[in-house]
């Protein structure tokens, strides 16, 4: 039990302030690289994702806008189509008597066509929105999981030499050691 309460003051031993040299001390090292690298993710990773979503915005934004422009031509269309169906009813007021049922084929028929070009283009701007969308998503996670990895990788590439293994499994073994005195 001894062992055990020498290895926790050992633990919290702090060399003095003038001195340099590694601290072996696994649990403090680890939380530190951890927040070193949480902070330099957060604070570099930000701006690039802030700019990505700004990018994204934007794309969607012209978008939606060409989008718009899109629907404008066609409620033009349809106020086009409302002025020759005007035009067609009054012809039809003067061909009543030859041809009403034919007018009123070509007239439903221009309606018909209208609206449906009208949801055809409604359709288009939706689909449109959501592949943006899905694709502004999938490429920011893409970012994100690709900035994080080589952080990660090039914070265990610098800091974990041979050296600082070795030690670091040595001292592993020596506290499983004093654990399994403690249990026999």
């Amino acid at each position: 039990m001894k062992n055990v309460t020498d290895s926790f003051v050992f633990l919290g031993h702090w060399p003095s302030a003038g001195s340099f040299g590694f601290n072996t001390d696994i649990l403090a090292t680890n939380l530190i690289n951890l927040s070193v690298v949480i902070g330099v993710l957060i604070f570099f990773g930000k701006g690039v994702l802030s700019d990505l979503l700004d990018n994204r915005k934007q794309r969607i934004l012209n978008t939606i806008r060409n989008s718009e422009e899109l629907r404008g031509r066609a409620i033009e269309q349809l106020e086009k189509a409302r002025t020759r169906l005007r035009k067609v009813e009054m012809e039809a007021d003067q061909f009543r008597v030859n041809g009403y049922s034919e007018i009123e084929r070509e007239k439903m028929n221009l309606i018909n066509s209208t609206y449906k070009t009208l949801e055809q283009l409604e359709n288009y701007k939706n689909e449109t929105i959501r592949f943006e969308q899905q694709r502004a998503i999938n490429q920011v996670r893409q970012r994100v999981f690709q900035q994080a990895l080589q952080g990660a990788l090039g914070t265990l590439n610098s800091c974990l030499t041979n050296e600082l293994h070795l030690r670091t499994i040595n001292a592993n073994i020596g506290m499983f050691g004093a654990m399994k005195e403690i249990t026999d």
